[in-house]
């Protein structure tokens, strides 16, 4: 399950919200990468976080009463790839407001780390470790400092 799991969706607009992320982030960071080094780069942090994932939830008690679905943890992952690449870019929250990608990343790390253990039905967990691979990945593979990118240090 810690590489199905990105495969398999809860509903439909589960899926077409993922789908959705990976269209509006995927397409600029492969364009960036190369179709090969997204595809390692989407599927190795994608299951490193789901079995990050399924370690935690193991270790906390919670592995046997638990199943995860969806792309996020690797969308998330996406997500960071792209403000990493496209620093400068604008991503419109809600349509309406434009904000910095590195910014909403940031904001969205915040989150998902205050709900990581919130039993609402979200894999927020999941989330933050996507995030942390996607680091993980960028600063070994690119020797790319992301504190640099985002503006700190």
């Amino acid at each position: 399950q810690v590489f199905t799991y990105m495969f398999l969706h809860g509903d439909f607009w589960h899926l077409f919200f993922n789908m959705l992320m990976l269209f509006w982030f995927g397409v600029s960071v492969e364009r960036k990468v190369g179709s090969k080094e997204f595809l390692l780069f989407y599927l190795l942090c994608g299951s490193l976080a789901g079995f990050a994932m399924r370690l935690t939830y193991y270790l906390i008690g919670m592995g046997a009463y638990s199943y995860t679905v969806g792309a996020s943890a690797a969308l998330y992952a996406v997500m960071l790839a792209f403000a990493v690449l496209y620093p400068d870019s604008q991503v419109y929250l809600y349509f309406v407001l434009p904000i910095p990608s590195a910014v909403l990343v940031l904001g969205y790390f915040i989150l998902e780390l205050m709900q990581a253990f919130r039993s609402d039905g979200i894999a927020h967990v999941g989330h933050v470790y996507g995030l942390i691979f996607a680091w993980v990945y960028i600063k070994v593979r690119y020797r790319i400092s992301i504190l640099k990118v985002f503006g700190f240090k």
